[in-house]
C-alpha cells in the first residue's frame, strides 16, 4: 500500500476540515504523534487506521488512494486502481473510474483462510456483494451466511460485517458499495 502521497493527503483532508492532529488522533484512538507520521509518510496506516481516519474526516478510504482528478469511463484491467493489505493478505481493485459518484464497484481477492478485517466494520450505506470464485463467508451484524460461486448478498452496510474465504481456493468478489465507501 506504499502511496508517496497518502500522508499529504490526510494533512490537506483534515486541514480543510479545521481539525487538529489532535482532534483526529482522539478520535481514531491514536496519538498525535503516530498520525503525524502518517502525514509525514513516515509510517504506513493499517487497513482499520486508514478507515478510522476516513471515518472521521468524512471521506471514502480510496480517496486517500487514488488520484480523483483523472476521469476516464472505461476502466481497463490493467489500469485499475489496486489496494492491497498485506497483513490480511487482501487485494481489492476500483472497477468505477473513480469515487466522483454515488456508487463504487470493487472486485475483491482474498486467499484461503484470510479475511476482510479482523473483526466485523460498519460504514454508511448499502453493499451487494457476488461472488465471483470460491466460497465466502460474510458475517452481518450476528448473522453469518455461506455462499458460494454466482451467488449475492444485498445488506445494510451500517450494521457490521466481515467477509472470510472459507473455500480451498482464492475468493474472488464484486461489491457495489452505495455511498463510496474506500
Amino acid at each position: 500500500m506504499r502511496n508517496g502521497h497518502l500522508g499529504e493527503k490526510i494533512r490537506e483532508k483534515r486541514r480543510e476540515k479545521g481539525m487538529s492532529l489532535q482532534d483526529v488522533s482522539q478520535k481514531i484512538g491514536k496519538t498525535s504523534s503516530f498520525l503525524s507520521q502518517v502525514e509525514r509518510n513516515l509510517v504506513e496506516p493499517s487497513i482499520t487506521s486508514l478507515r478510522e481516519i476516513a471515518r472521521v474526516l468524512e471521506v471514502p478510504i480510496f480517496y486517500f488512494l487514488i488520484d480523483t482528478h483523472e476521469y476516464d469511463p472505461v476502466v481497463r484491467r490493467e489500469k485499475r486502481k489496486t489496494l492491497r493489505f498485506p497483513e490480511y493478505e487482501l487485494t481489492f481493485e476500483l472497477l468505477s473510474p473513480d469515487l466522483n459518484r454515488k456508487m463504487e464497484v470493487l472486485e475483491g481477492r482474498i486467499p484461503p483462510g484470510s479475511f476482510t478485517c479482523p473483526k466485523p466494520l460498519a460504514h454508511d450505506g448499502e453493499e451487494c456483494t457476488l461472488v465471483i470464485k470460491g466460497k465466502m463467508e460474510i458475517q452481518i451484524g450476528e448473522k453469518v451466511y455461506n455462499l458460494d460461486e454466482g451467488d449475492s448478498i444485498y445488506y445494510y452496510a451500517s450494521i457490521p460485517h466481515k467477509i472470510t474465504n472459507v473455500g480451498e481456493d482464492e475468493l474472488v468478489f464484486v461489491s457495489s458499495i452505495t455511498p463510496p465507501h474506500f
